[in-house]
């Protein structure tokens, strides 16, 4: 369009005064070479260089680059696109000469101007409007940013820089300071070009060509003999290695490189991870590099360690490719996984502690030599969870029991599959083979980025299924984590969930729920009723063949029961009419705490004020947290049950195993103790007004171990009310599966006025990678003809629920 403009147009725009002048104090052009594929030249193609210099990045898209020749009044445009990472480098690669050997680093812009080998102007333009009519003054045009020009030209910012040659380039101070003076800030010097990747190729590059040599700094100078470098916050220059690994997606992107010629101190590390953010890398793996950056400490998470690394602006020369990689390293654990207190503060024993050994390979390579069962299901992030030590806390079906917050399984590793994993389940093996660097990530804590993955044996894993009750008396009651659950979910998984309730828990009389969510799910527009999701939900249960399920719940206030943002996850009660009969007491409301009514003074007979009614819902161990729900029923017969739903908060916050700081900070723990002692309150009370008569049933998601001080300030260490999970073989107590350990999150506790019962865990979800939810549903049958002393033999613990 410019180029068309009526030439009175264009003198007027010559005399607009410019607001470019002024010192660029963001990005500006950082070199210029038109030498490329000439006589004498050894890179290809002619190229602008632009730095970025300041903390941020910089988004480009919509500028240009503008080029014209010394004597000339036409510029020759290159849009530009993207952004310059924070004091980073933007390549734009130009026309190739007929020689040269190197190609440029893969260009981040690319155009076909010829540019001149002596001298020319270059101008970086915040537009895409070609340059007119700004004579010899093009410094001082609208929306130019910066302009060198260089050897025999007027059009300069002052004086030109440097005429330059078939073998020289015009390049910026190291500092990149910009006085508006090309001459002072351009000198001139061998060809050399980065782009926003990091990547750096030199003219002197070229084998024998007297390129690069290593810097004085090793890898194992960087990560020293402790798990903080010694030199942490420093700029190290050329450090040697071949790349072992490259992640080329997400936000942490970058690549792992092992020096090849290790020295003799076993403490310290030859590996070490280079940060690229969310740039690719232009590496291989078998790539020979030298590695210019600034050694940090990067924590992914509160309370984790941290993992040292080269980050700031990056710069990678590669000599050569296809290298031969390191020996990797055989996975060797200890048995113990680590010592007590800061680790940083102490001396490092690989031979005594797993996390120990971990640190001293972190980004090496490592392999698992063995064949190592899988102890949890591979997700959608290709991660698989295994066990190197088979003989360690396994359950019978393959996974790995977390027993004590002592013995968080030394023998667990997480590897990571960077071209993918196929899908498989607890149990099944993973053959050796598998190799990779060693990383640090958050709450995985340290794992094998496996470049080659072994071979995946699959096994059949039964998901199990509850026996019908044994009379007609009995009642089921069961609870289950349907995971964030919406009216707007896909009918598929309405009808999956469904057809575990019906097939695999047999249709339970009272069945729980949690983690429903509202009619739009996670639309954060203030609405909280959920009664479509739940009509959908028992809409599926008839069509898989179970029963006219009826329900109760109170809505919560909105984004007050914490869950996903605008969810308003509760618990709500489904029971069978033909089975049970709900209380309906008024009154009950998201602010309105329910209480224990004793019927008359001199009775023990009681009920509750509402029903379905909230356990003190005011009290700030509630707060952004799901209140428990209490409601009242009637079964085999006359018989009073009292039923407390519950959703206590989650462990987010909670620092992982593999913290700095040991035994890891469990934070979110503080509140779920209130909300135990909450629960236990209302439990004790029902007790008392009832002289011990009532019949409690506590159950849902509580977040926490059947050990944890919230499950022993809820049951009132076994005397208030009877944890069932604690009746179970020790190696079948789990619901859900985390880091590799087989946990309990889910319960069902008993008061000590039911006698017989039948209790199991429904292993259908958290083993498998095919998932209707990520927990596991547990059951209890309550036995009738149990209130007599002595206990009929079908009423005595222990009588089996799962087929």
């Amino acid at each position: 369009m410019a180029a068309c403009l009526p030439l009175v147009v264009a003198a007027t725009m010559t005399a607009v005064p410019g607001t470019a002048g002024a010192l660029s104090s963001d990005v500006v052009i950082s070199a210029v070479y038109g030498g490329g594929g000439n006589a004498g030249a050894t890179i290809k193609n002619d190229f602008i260089e632009l730095a970025n210099r300041t903390d941020a990045p910089i988004d480009v898209s919509g500028w240009s680059v503008q080029y014209a020749s010394a004597a000339g009044a036409v510029f020759q445009m290159t849009s530009l696109s993207g952004s310059i990472p924070a004091h980073g480098r933007y390549l734009v690669r130009q026309a190739a000469g007929a020689g040269g050997t190197l190609d440029l680093p893969t260009a981040d812009a690319s155009g076909s101007v010829p540019m001149s080998a002596t001298s020319g102007v270059v101008a970086l333009v915040t537009a895409q409007i070609p340059l007119v009519g700004c004579g010899i003054s093009c410094a001082t045009a609208p929306n130019v940013k910066d302009l060198v020009g260089y050897g025999a030209t007027a059009n300069v910012e002052t004086l030109a820089a440097p005429g330059l040659t078939n073998t020289t380039a015009a390049a910026r101070s190291g500092s990149l300071a910009d006085t508006d003076n090309n001459s002072v800030d351009f000198t001139s010097g061998v060809p050399q070009a980065t782009n926003s990747a990091g990547t750096t190729v030199k003219a002197d590059d070229e084998p024998g060509g007297g390129g690069p040599t290593p810097g004085s700094v090793r890898i194992h100078d960087i990560q020293g003999t402790g798990r903080i470098s010694p030199i942490v916050g420093q700029s190290v220059t050329n450090v040697p290695g071949i790349v072992t690994g490259v992640r080329s997606t997400g936000n942490t992107r970058g690549y792992w490189f092992q020096d090849p010629s290790p020295d003799a101190d076993p403490l310290s590390s030859e590996g070490l991870f280079v940060f690229t953010g969310s740039t690719t890398p232009a590496v291989a793996v078998g790539d020979s590099v030298l590695v210019t950056g600034r050694v940090t400490e990067y924590r992914p998470t509160a309370g984790a360690q941290a993992l040292t690394e080269l980050g700031g602006t990056v710069n990678t020369v590669k000599l050569s490719g296809g290298n031969a990689l390191p020996a990797a390293v055989p996975v060797a654990l200890p048995d113990a996984y680590t010592k007590q207190g800061s680790l940083e503060a102490q001396p490092i024993e690989p031979a005594s502690y797993a996390l120990d050994w971990y640190e001293v390979h972190e980004g090496m390579r490592v392999t698992l030599a063995e064949d190592a069962r899988l102890v949890s299901p591979v997700n959608e992030f290709d991660e698989l969870w295994v066990q190197t030590k088979p003989g360690q806390n396994p359950t019978p079906r393959g996974g790995t029991v977390y027993k004590s917050y002592d013995d968080p399984n030394s023998g667990r590793l997480l590897v990571v599959g960077l071209n993918g994993a196929p899908e498989g389940n607890v149990g099944d093996t993973l053959k050796a083979g598998s190799t990779g660097p060693l990383d640090y990530q958050s709450f995985g804590g340290y794992a094998v980025q496996a470049t080659d993955l072994g071979a995946l044996e699959t096994k059949v894993l039964k998901r199990q299924q509850v026996a019908p009750p044994k009379k007609a008396g009995d009642l089921s009651i069961a609870t289950y984590n349907v995971e964030n659950l919406a009216a707007t979910s896909p009918q598929s998984k309405f009808d999956r969930l469904a057809q575990g309730v019906v097939t695999s828990l047999r249709s339970p009389d009272i069945l729980t729920l949690e983690e429903i969510q509202d009619n739009n799910g996670t639309i954060n527009d203030g609405v909280v009723a959920a009664d479509e999701t739940i009509g959908k939900f028992i809409a599926a249960i008839q069509a898989a063949g179970g029963p006219a399920y009826q329900w109760r719940s109170i809505n919560p206030e909105n984004g007050a029961d914490g869950g996903a943002p605008g969810g308003n996850i509760r618990t709500v009660f489904l029971f069978n009419p033909a089975r049970t009969t709900f209380v309906d007491r008024a009154g009950g409301d998201a602010g309105t705490g329910v209480t224990v009514v004793r019927q008359r003074p001199t009775s023990n007979q009681i009920s509750l004020s509402v029903s379905p009614g909230r356990i003190n819902p005011a009290s700030d161990a509630w707060n952004a947290s799901r209140k428990p729900l209490v409601g009242e029923f009637l079964f085999d017969g006359n018989k009073q049950l009292f039923v407390i739903a519950n959703h206590f908060n989650s462990k987010s916050g909670d620092h992982p195993l593999s913290s700095a700081v040991q035994p890891p900070a469990r934070g979110s723990e503080t509140q779920r103790v209130k909300q135990a002692t909450e629960v236990n309150a209302f439990v004790k009370d029902l007790a008392a007004q009832s002289a011990g008569r009532a019949r409690v049933v506590v159950l849902g998601d509580l977040n926490d171990y059947q050990f944890s001080p919230a499950l022993q300030t809820l049951t009132g260490n076994g005397t208030v009310l009877n944890d069932l999970v604690n009746a179970l073989p020790e190696d079948q107590r789990y619901s859900y599966v985390f880091d590799g350990n087989s946990q309990v999150l889910d319960h069902i506790l008993l008061s000590p006025s039911i006698k017989g019962y039948s209790y199991g865990i429904v292993h259908i979800n958290a083993e498998f990678a095919d998932q209707d939810s990520d927990h596991d549903p547990q059951i209890v049958r309550i036995l009738t003809g149990c209130d007599v002393d002595p206990l009929p033999a079908r009423c005595l613990p222990g009588s089996p629920v799962i087929d």
